[in-house]
Protein backbone atom coordinates (compact mmCIF):
# COMPACT_ATOMS: atom_id res chain seq x y z
CA UNK A 1 0.00 0.00 0.00
CA UNK A 2 1.54 3.13 -1.18
CA UNK A 3 2.49 5.51 1.77
CA UNK A 4 0.77 9.17 2.26
CA UNK A 5 2.17 12.05 0.48
CA UNK A 6 3.49 14.80 3.30
CA UNK A 7 1.44 17.53 4.33
CA UNK A 8 1.11 20.01 1.36
CA UNK A 9 2.24 18.32 -1.27
CA UNK A 10 -0.76 17.04 -3.89
CA UNK A 11 -1.31 12.87 -3.85
CA UNK A 12 1.61 10.81 -5.72
CA UNK A 13 -0.06 8.62 -8.69
CA UNK A 14 0.62 5.29 -8.57
CA UNK A 15 3.38 4.53 -11.02
CA UNK A 16 1.77 3.01 -14.77
CA UNK A 17 -2.13 4.27 -13.78
CA UNK A 18 -3.06 7.26 -15.93
CA UNK A 19 -6.19 9.46 -14.73
CA UNK A 20 -8.80 8.33 -17.72
CA UNK A 21 -11.58 10.29 -18.77
CA UNK A 22 -14.68 8.88 -18.84
CA UNK A 23 -14.94 6.30 -22.15
CA UNK A 24 -17.87 8.69 -23.80
CA UNK A 25 -15.42 11.42 -23.35
CA UNK A 26 -12.40 9.75 -25.05
CA UNK A 27 -14.93 8.61 -28.03
CA UNK A 28 -16.13 12.33 -28.43
CA UNK A 29 -12.59 13.45 -28.51
CA UNK A 30 -11.53 11.22 -31.28
CA UNK A 31 -14.71 11.90 -33.67
CA UNK A 32 -14.41 15.55 -32.85
CA UNK A 33 -10.19 15.69 -33.72
CA UNK A 34 -11.51 13.98 -36.70
CA UNK A 35 -14.03 16.24 -37.91
CA UNK A 36 -11.70 19.08 -37.30
CA UNK A 37 -8.49 17.59 -39.24
CA UNK A 38 -10.57 16.85 -42.21
CA UNK A 39 -10.79 20.79 -42.49
CA UNK A 40 -7.39 21.11 -43.97
CA UNK A 41 -6.38 17.49 -44.29
CA UNK A 42 -7.92 15.10 -47.34
CA UNK A 43 -8.97 11.46 -45.49
CA UNK A 44 -6.81 10.14 -47.87
CA UNK A 45 -3.52 12.16 -46.14
CA UNK A 46 -4.93 11.89 -42.65
CA UNK A 47 -3.04 9.12 -40.25
CA UNK A 48 -4.71 7.98 -37.22
CA UNK A 49 -1.28 8.88 -35.53
CA UNK A 50 -2.84 12.84 -36.62
CA UNK A 51 -6.31 11.72 -34.83
CA UNK A 52 -4.42 11.22 -31.99
CA UNK A 53 -2.02 14.17 -31.45
CA UNK A 54 -5.11 16.18 -32.01
CA UNK A 55 -7.85 14.48 -29.47
CA UNK A 56 -4.52 13.81 -26.80
CA UNK A 57 -6.08 9.96 -26.87
CA UNK A 58 -3.63 6.60 -26.79
CA UNK A 59 -3.33 4.57 -29.51
CA UNK A 60 -5.17 2.04 -27.33
CA UNK A 61 -7.71 4.41 -26.48
CA UNK A 62 -8.36 4.69 -30.46
CA UNK A 63 -8.27 0.80 -31.72
CA UNK A 64 -10.69 0.51 -28.09
CA UNK A 65 -13.38 2.49 -29.59
CA UNK A 66 -12.46 1.75 -33.78
CA UNK A 67 -10.59 -0.37 -35.65
CA UNK A 68 -9.41 2.38 -38.13
CA UNK A 69 -9.87 5.98 -39.53
CA UNK A 70 -12.31 4.99 -42.15
CA UNK A 71 -15.05 3.87 -38.98
CA UNK A 72 -14.55 7.04 -37.26
CA UNK A 73 -15.54 8.79 -40.66
CA UNK A 74 -18.31 6.60 -41.08
CA UNK A 75 -19.64 7.18 -37.61
CA UNK A 76 -19.31 11.26 -38.36
CA UNK A 77 -21.30 10.54 -41.42
CA UNK A 78 -23.54 8.79 -39.85
CA UNK A 79 -24.37 11.46 -37.67
CA UNK A 80 -24.92 14.28 -40.41
CA UNK A 81 -27.10 11.61 -42.19
CA UNK A 82 -29.06 11.65 -39.25
CA UNK A 83 -29.49 15.76 -39.18
CA UNK A 84 -30.32 15.27 -42.80
CA UNK A 85 -33.42 13.26 -42.55
CA UNK A 86 -34.50 15.58 -39.72
CA UNK A 87 -34.17 18.50 -42.13
CA UNK A 88 -36.50 16.59 -44.53
CA UNK A 89 -38.94 15.81 -42.04
CA UNK A 90 -41.04 18.77 -43.11
CA UNK A 91 -41.78 17.49 -46.25
CA UNK A 92 -41.81 13.70 -45.40
CA UNK A 93 -44.84 14.06 -42.46
CA UNK A 94 -47.37 15.30 -45.71
CA UNK A 95 -47.63 18.32 -45.52
CA UNK A 96 -50.86 20.54 -46.94
CA UNK A 97 -48.22 22.94 -49.05
CA UNK A 98 -45.17 20.22 -50.27
CA UNK A 99 -43.34 22.83 -51.98
CA UNK A 100 -43.10 24.88 -49.28
CA UNK A 101 -42.01 21.96 -47.07
CA UNK A 102 -39.33 20.44 -50.12
CA UNK A 103 -37.81 24.33 -49.93
CA UNK A 104 -37.79 24.46 -45.50
CA UNK A 105 -35.98 21.01 -46.24
CA UNK A 106 -34.18 21.91 -48.97
CA UNK A 107 -32.81 25.46 -47.10
CA UNK A 108 -32.30 23.29 -44.06
CA UNK A 109 -29.80 20.53 -46.06
CA UNK A 110 -27.69 23.05 -47.56
CA UNK A 111 -27.10 25.01 -44.21
CA UNK A 112 -26.06 21.13 -42.93
CA UNK A 113 -23.84 20.58 -45.65
CA UNK A 114 -22.39 24.04 -45.09
CA UNK A 115 -22.04 23.23 -41.41
CA UNK A 116 -20.82 19.25 -41.76
CA UNK A 117 -18.26 20.43 -44.90
CA UNK A 118 -15.81 18.51 -44.04
CA UNK A 119 -17.25 15.32 -43.03
CA UNK A 120 -19.59 15.33 -45.99
CA UNK A 121 -16.87 15.99 -48.91
CA UNK A 122 -14.48 13.87 -47.16
CA UNK A 123 -17.07 10.88 -47.82
CA UNK A 124 -18.14 12.20 -51.28
CA UNK A 125 -14.77 12.41 -52.50
CA UNK A 126 -13.53 8.78 -50.81
CA UNK A 127 -16.90 6.42 -50.89
CA UNK A 128 -15.12 4.24 -54.14
CA UNK A 129 -11.56 4.26 -52.50
CA UNK A 130 -12.44 1.69 -49.59
CA UNK A 131 -15.19 -1.09 -49.53
CA UNK A 132 -16.02 -0.39 -46.12
CA UNK A 133 -17.12 3.56 -47.19
CA UNK A 134 -18.41 1.91 -50.20
CA UNK A 135 -21.50 0.07 -48.44
CA UNK A 136 -21.72 2.92 -45.84
CA UNK A 137 -22.63 5.88 -48.18
CA UNK A 138 -24.73 3.69 -50.63
CA UNK A 139 -26.58 2.42 -47.63
CA UNK A 140 -26.43 6.42 -46.26
CA UNK A 141 -28.02 7.12 -49.37
CA UNK A 142 -30.45 4.53 -50.10
CA UNK A 143 -32.62 6.12 -46.69
CA UNK A 144 -32.90 9.22 -48.20
CA UNK A 145 -34.30 7.64 -51.47
CA UNK A 146 -36.84 5.29 -49.69
CA UNK A 147 -38.04 7.90 -47.91
CA UNK A 148 -38.51 9.98 -51.03
CA UNK A 149 -40.24 7.29 -52.50
CA UNK A 150 -42.54 6.60 -49.72
CA UNK A 151 -43.46 10.04 -49.61
CA UNK A 152 -44.42 9.83 -53.36
CA UNK A 153 -46.17 6.64 -53.43
CA UNK A 154 -48.38 8.54 -49.90
CA UNK A 155 -49.22 11.49 -52.03
CA UNK A 156 -52.05 11.13 -54.90
CA UNK A 157 -50.97 13.95 -56.71
CA UNK A 158 -47.13 12.79 -56.75
CA UNK A 159 -48.15 9.26 -58.25
CA UNK A 160 -50.20 11.05 -60.59
CA UNK A 161 -47.73 13.23 -61.98
CA UNK A 162 -45.35 9.84 -62.43
CA UNK A 163 -47.86 7.84 -63.56
CA UNK A 164 -46.09 5.52 -65.96
CA UNK A 165 -42.42 6.56 -64.47
CA UNK A 166 -39.96 4.16 -62.76
CA UNK A 167 -40.37 6.12 -59.37
CA UNK A 168 -37.88 4.07 -57.39
CA UNK A 169 -35.10 5.65 -60.38
CA UNK A 170 -36.95 9.45 -60.26
CA UNK A 171 -36.61 8.84 -56.56
CA UNK A 172 -32.53 7.97 -56.56
CA UNK A 173 -32.19 10.31 -59.21
CA UNK A 174 -33.30 13.09 -57.41
CA UNK A 175 -31.45 12.16 -54.55
CA UNK A 176 -28.34 11.59 -56.25
CA UNK A 177 -28.71 14.84 -57.80
CA UNK A 178 -28.82 16.71 -54.46
CA UNK A 179 -26.04 15.42 -53.00
CA UNK A 180 -24.06 16.69 -56.15
CA UNK A 181 -25.38 20.21 -56.14
CA UNK A 182 -24.68 20.34 -52.10
CA UNK A 183 -21.19 18.98 -52.81
CA UNK A 184 -20.97 21.40 -55.57
CA UNK A 185 -21.79 24.37 -53.12
CA UNK A 186 -19.81 22.90 -50.17
CA UNK A 187 -16.60 23.61 -52.92
CA UNK A 188 -17.89 27.00 -53.59
CA UNK A 189 -18.17 26.01 -57.17
CA UNK A 190 -20.58 28.18 -59.08
CA UNK A 191 -23.01 28.96 -59.93
CA UNK A 192 -23.72 26.87 -56.49
CA UNK A 193 -21.06 29.12 -54.54
CA UNK A 194 -24.73 31.13 -54.36
CA UNK A 195 -26.99 29.38 -51.85
CA UNK A 196 -30.01 31.34 -52.91
CA UNK A 197 -29.36 29.25 -56.90
CA UNK A 198 -28.72 26.13 -55.09
CA UNK A 199 -31.93 26.51 -53.55
CA UNK A 200 -34.37 27.72 -56.29
CA UNK A 201 -32.99 25.25 -58.55
CA UNK A 202 -33.27 21.95 -56.54
CA UNK A 203 -36.65 23.31 -55.77
CA UNK A 204 -37.42 23.70 -59.49
CA UNK A 205 -36.03 20.29 -60.06
CA UNK A 206 -37.95 18.42 -57.51
CA UNK A 207 -41.39 20.52 -57.49
CA UNK A 208 -41.42 19.66 -61.43
CA UNK A 209 -40.56 16.15 -61.32
CA UNK A 210 -43.19 15.21 -58.63
CA UNK A 211 -45.88 17.69 -59.23
CA UNK A 212 -45.55 19.03 -62.59
CA UNK A 213 -45.79 22.49 -61.29
CA UNK A 214 -42.46 24.52 -61.63
CA UNK A 215 -42.05 26.35 -58.15
CA UNK A 216 -42.46 30.43 -58.86
CA UNK A 217 -39.62 32.63 -58.45
CA UNK A 218 -40.41 34.77 -56.18
CA UNK A 219 -39.64 38.54 -56.31
CA UNK A 220 -36.45 38.47 -54.28
CA UNK A 221 -34.79 35.60 -55.96
CA UNK A 222 -35.03 37.01 -59.50
CA UNK A 223 -32.00 38.92 -61.11
CA UNK A 224 -31.51 43.00 -60.51
CA UNK A 225 -33.97 44.24 -63.63
CA UNK A 226 -35.71 41.20 -64.55
CA UNK A 227 -38.90 42.11 -64.45
CA UNK A 228 -41.42 39.37 -62.13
Amino acid sequence: MPSPSPPGQPARRQQGRRAAAPGSDLREAILAATAGLLADHHFGDLAVGDILTTAGVSRGSFYFYFDSKHAVLAELVRRAVAQGHAAAAPWLAGPADPAAALRAGITAGAELWQARAPVLRAIVENWRTDPRLTALWLEQMQTFTDATIAQITADPSALQALSGQDIPAVAAALTWLGERLYYLAAESTPPFDSQDTLITTLLHIWTTALYCQPQARTADSLPPGEPS
